[in-house]
């Protein structure tokens, strides 16, 4: 039971990822790292299929592999953060408290994934 809910989920998330690519508001990277680890957890051949994705391996290989991210992998997860966190700082306007929680949430993602997060170059795709 806990391996098809695991299968289920990776699928789920498999799909939200892809929809995620063309999709500005819908985050691709955390939905890819949740396959992958549901993938891992359920079963060793959809986990060698995962990553062997071309959208794996355009936006999570480098990073689980320690070499850090793209510039421009980097910057599209930070224009949607800030996108959906600034909608949420908008919708909080009688909230100054849970502003303020999501404001520093939101310096503290920036200062990880501009300090904290290796800026690899960019990969020739003609090999």
């Amino acid at each position: 039971m806990k391996r098809t809910i695991y299968i289920l989920l990776g699928c789920i998330s498999t799909a939200l990822g892809a929809v995620g690519t063309i999709v500005p508001i819908l985050p691709t990277v955390p939905f890819l790292m949740l396959a992958a680890f549901c993938f891992a957890r359920s079963s060793e051949r959809l986990h060698r299929w995962f990553v062997g994705t071309k959208l794996y391996q355009e936006n999570l290989e480098s990073f689980v592999k320690g070499q850090g991210m793209t510039t421009k992998t980097k910057l599209r997860i930070i224009t949607v953060v800030t996108l959906m966190m600034g909608i949420g700082f908008v919708m909080m306007s009688r909230v100054p408290v849970a502003r303020m929680i999501l404001a520093l949430v939101w310096v503290a993602h920036l200062i990880y994934f501009v300090f904290g997060v290796k800026t690899c170059p960019e990969q020739d795709k003609n090999f």
